[in-house]
């Protein structure tokens, strides 16, 4: 038979394993309850979201995305000689994915390169710039906006998708050095001496060996460096004022003045600026798990 304190441990166990995923299930409920209303009130009619907002939808329909596109007009701009008319919510689109993904490229590719130098050699002043780049975590970035927006004016940049690249870049760049070294600092040296015996030279050994195994860095890196530039809205509004360069989260202006009483179109413009930043983590959320996991045993 069973003993008392066995069966009490048992029922402890139980109810612990029960709590510790209730719990779990109601940060679950309050985190994705606001993402999924939104979604599924993109689909709904005006009046079914006056009438009860939390009902589902009576069908499926696009319109609400349809005038996401169409209600706040076309812009008219020159490129290469030519004048090209376009919907503003697409060009705006278009600006936040280029922007963003340029401020991958520059970020990672540079930043990995440094992060690797601090990570594998001794030099002089080398605390120093780890301790700056540490202490630069703790500046709020609201802070700089006065000192960059002359910066960004005074070498030309204003009003351009590169100066926004660059100050993205710039922003995120303490992040991702201590992401990078963290990872190479787990990377073994003896594969690099490995190389180095068999005739590598140094730019072989990092683009074609290191670069490779640092794959779960690289993705955590490009993830946050994304969802950082993509849904930016302070800098974007303070270095740019032509339309055909500002972002996409600089476009519920619009909505919000236009879709004031139009929900739906709201609730869907608001679905698809959310939607690539749910897509890029969960097509990389294991290389970022990963590479977190990595680097908080080594530092």
């Amino acid at each position: 038979m069973v003993s008392y304190s066995s069966r009490r441990n048992l029922f402890k166990a139980y109810v612990t394993w029960f709590l510790k995923y209730l719990f779990l299930l109601v940060i679950v409920i309050i985190s994705l309850f606001p993402l999924i209303w939104v979604a599924m009130s993109s689909f709904k009619t005006n009046n079914e979201i006056l009438s009860n907002a939390l009902a589902l939808p009576s069908g499926i329909s696009f319109e609400g995305y349809k005038n996401a596109f169409k209600i706040i007009g076309d812009l008219t701009f020159e490129a290469f000689g030519y004048r090209i008319t376009m919907q503003k919510f697409g060009m705006f689109f278009l600006n936040s994915l280029y922007i963003s993904l340029g401020s991958i490229v520059v970020n990672v590719l540079f930043v990995s390169m440094s992060s690797y130098i601090i990570a594998r050699y001794d030099f002089k002043l080398k605390n120093v710039i780890v301790t700056m780049f540490s202490m630069s975590l703790l500046i709020p970035a609201t802070s700089m906006i006065h000192s960059i927006y002359i910066l960004v004016n005074r070498i030309g940049l204003n009003d351009t998708r590169t100066g926004l690249i660059l100050v993205y870049s710039a922003l995120q760049l303490p992040m991702t050095l201590f992401i990078m070294r963290s990872y190479f600092l787990g990377i073994p040296t003896s594969l690099e001496e490995a190389a180095y015996i068999d005739g590598a030279g140094f730019l072989t050994t990092f683009f074609k060996i290191i670069m490779p195994i640092a794959k779960p860095g690289l993705a955590t890196a490009a993830v946050l460096q994304f969802l950082t530039s993509w849904n930016e809205f302070l800098f974007a509004l303070t270095l740019t004022t032509k339309e055909s360069v500002r972002t996409l989260p600089l476009s519920l202006n619009y909505f919000l003045s236009l879709f004031s009483f139009n929900y739906t179109s709201l609730f869907a413009a608001i679905t698809m600026m959310i939607l690539p930043s749910i897509v890029a983590y969960t097509l990389l959320q294991e290389q970022v798990v990963s590479s977190l996991t990595a680097g908080s045993v080594k530092g």
